[in-house]
């Protein structure tokens, strides 16, 4: 337990830009883990080491790094701020026992911040904010305290007080310092007490005996209010709040001693609830000498070394070239050498334990969420929850050896990448790529192209359309042809009427008397399906229509198994002309989760894409509208909705059912496929 009170495993979070890897690196160099200050405006960081990353000079994936801080080990995940990967911090969140958000001075709050915020209170983790970029001439730390406190959480406390403001600002005294007070000025001694009286409020509320005794003494020892501070902070009754500026190293060695010294370790992180074999709910406590348990948080696909899993210890410890158990896959794999990743750098480990993060190569079966443990000890982790994939777009290779390398290429990215999903339309025939954004799938594009060499075209995925008809309709198909020698003749005559919607079709023999012979029966229905899936209108597949065969004729040489398939699909062609064919339509179900402010912009926004509100209810501090809207008016939302709310909306949208296109639209969508025949 000694061990594991001397880590630290967090992550760090925030909305894009913020500074997250620039402290990052900060924190690496203070620490004496890199002789060399990387910055993100140079390419030359650590963390952001993907070709992409460096160009955007943004971090797209989450990057796993450690370090030595006097005698406690550290390790921590930066995560990207973009949206499009929210995934990354999904991840890092199951990996680390608290987080750092990282807050823009200048802008506060933003959308990011709120994102990682909400992700890091549901898995009720402990947090610490680091406003940063205190130096930029708009910085503003009490309006951003202010913005904290006022849009995440009333818990936030400032643990520093900074020295001067905006291009002025020179430094961040300690408010749990009380040494520094002395050599302050007037309006900071004020400043350094009212933060000190928060921040000794919060602390004795923590505890009964702490309370009592600051009621009636009216002040308590720092080292009172420092342990207190530790036990607030691990319970979550308190969210300390430091500051500084990462690219100067300001405020830098402070955040390395709350870290140490605040912050909870290892070893103060709550039993996890797991699962047994039999279902039953069992608690897994961080215990160096415990059984071994834990679970891939992610997969990397390293060029050198193929599939690199990454695991958190939750308890226990293991060493290169020991078995382990997969009890999520069932089977047994082997770990060979086992790394802690530094970046993209690899430094092998002898052991790694409980609260390690660790990576392994080439396991044979492992995926992200897998649990790993000694095969004795029945655990499974609860399986990470990705967000529903909400941008689509169709891909085609550019040449026939594009096409050869993208399935395997894909394969791979979607097992380093959960938030990514490919299909293949059946309908439509298209592959189908599902990511969180358009950026998201930009990014996709462009590693299949570096990684893999493999071009594709971007592309609207098409609209699964579908006829139907909407009467009945009787008609006779005859096919007769005479060449010379045995002759082609096939006789039928058919009922078309409409089916419920969602019966597909229905066909029906009611010959009698031999009208047509047993065998060129399933000829016919053959024939009819076959022209079904050819459509009518635009060339979409045919639906919900039941069709009698209820009379006929056959000659006995000429008639044959093709002549009877012509003769169907000759006979439901002419049906069609007098069925009343129409267009049907996908029509999805739309949840839609927004601040309240944006509530009549939204529902004026699915009147306009041709939707129907179902209704609306309270989700915490934002509304959820629940809608139905055709699939066709959807592809831009993700993009849409965004751009309306700041990036302060998402919506899940699943199929609910196929409805008749209106008139004006089936006339544009059977133009354009006309055109397209031509």
């Amino acid at each position: 337990m000694a061990e594991l009170d001397k880590k630290r495993v967090f992550m760090l979070a925030g909305h894009a830009q913020c500074g997250k890897t620039s402290l990052a690196e900060a924190i690496l160099y203070q620490s004496g883990a890199t002789t060399r200050w990387g910055k993100v405006d140079e390419g030359n960081t650590v963390s952001d080491y993907e070709k992409d990353e460096i160009e955007r000079k943004s971090s797209i994936n989450a990057s796993f790094l450690n370090c030595k801080y006097k005698n406690y080990s550290l390790q921590f995940i930066d995560t990207p701020g973009y949206l499009d990967f929210v995934g990354e911090i999904i991840a890092a969140v199951r990996g680390s026992d608290f987080a750092v958000i990282v807050v823009d001075a200048a802008s506060g709050v933003e959308v990011g911040t709120e994102k990682a915020w909400e992700i890091i209170e549901k898995e009720n983790l402990p947090c610490l904010f680091f406003i940063n970029k205190l130096d930029k001439e708009e910085a503003d730390f009490s309006q951003c305290l202010k913005d904290i406190k006022n849009n995440l959480t009333k818990k936030a406390a400032s643990l520093v007080l900074p020295l001067g403001k905006g291009t002025a600002f020179k430094d961040v005294v300690s408010i749990i310092d009380s040494s520094k007070k002395d050599s302050l000025g007037a309006e900071e001694k004020k400043g350094f007490e009212e933060f000190y009286s928060q921040i000794v409020d919060i602390v004795a509320e923590s505890d009964d005996a702490l309370l009592e005794k600051y009621l009636d003494k009216g002040s308590l020892e720092p080292k009172e209010v420092l342990s207190a501070l530790n036990r607030a902070v691990r319970q979550r009754q308190l969210f300390p709040v430091l500051a500084g500026n990462a690219l100067s190293g300001v405020g830098i060695e402070l955040l390395l001693q709350v870290l140490t010294e605040v912050m909870p370790a290892v070893s103060d992180r709550l039993p996890l609830k797991v699962k047994d074999s039999e279902g039953k709910e069992i608690l897994v406590e961080s215990k160096a000498d415990g059984p071994f348990a834990a679970q891939v948080i992610k997969s990397i696909f390293d060029p050198y070394v193929g599939q690199l899993s990454i695991f958190r210890v939750f308890s226990g410890k293991i060493s290169p070239n020991s078995t382990f158990y997969n009890q999520s896959q069932k089977t047994k794999e082997r770990f060979s050498q086992i790394f802690v990743l530094q970046g993209k750098e690899q430094q092998a480990r002898e052991v790694v334990s409980c609260g390690d993060i660790a990576a392994v190569a080439k396991l044979k079966n492992a995926v992200t969420s897998d649990t790993l443990a000694e095969e004795s000890f029945k655990v499974l982790f609860e399986r990470l929850v990705f967000p529903v994939p909400t941008y689509s777009a169709s891909i085609k290779p550019k040449t026939r050896q594009d096409e050869d390398k993208i399935s395997q290429a894909l394969t791979k990215l979607t097992l380093e990448d959960p938030t990514l999903r490919v299909s293949r339309d059946t309908q439509t025939k298209e592959l189908i790529i599902s990511g969180t954004g358009e950026l998201h799938i930009n990014i996709i594009i462009g590693r299949l192209k570096e990684r893999f060499s493999a071009e594709v075209t971007l592309g609207r995925p098409k609209v699964p359309y579908k006829e139907t008809i909407t009467k009945a309709a009787k008609v006779q198909g005859k096919y007769k042809k005479q060449t010379g020698g045995h002759g082609q003749y096939g006789d039928v005559w058919i009922e078309v009427e409409p089916l419920e919607r969602g019966k597909d079709f229905e066909f029906v023999d009611k010959i009698v008397g031999g009208r047509i012979p047993r065998n060129f029966i399933p000829s016919v229905e053959k024939g009819i399906r076959k022209a079904m899936e050819e459509g009518f209108l635009a060339g979409y597949p045919l639906v919900d229509i039941k069709v009698t065969l209820f009379d006929g004729s056959y000659h006995p040489v000429d008639s044959s198994d093709m002549a009877f398939q012509i003769a169907g699909s000759m006979a439901f062609k002419k049906a069609m002309e007098q069925a009343g064919v129409v267009m049907l339509e996908p029509i999805m179900n739309v949840e839609i989760t927004v601040p309240e402010e944006f509530m009549g912009q939204i529902t004026g926004d699915i009147n306009s894409r041709r939707g129907r509100v179902l209704g609306m209810e309270a989700k915490g501090t934002k509304q959820v509208v629940k809608a139905q809207v055709p699939l066709s008016e959807m592809f831009s939302y993700a993009s849409d909705l965004r751009s309306v709310t700041g990036g302060r909306g998402s919506y899940l949208m699943s199929f609910s059912h196929y409805e008749i296109v209106p008139q004006r639209i089936t006339q544009s969508i059977v133009e354009a496929a006309k055109k397209k025949e031509a």
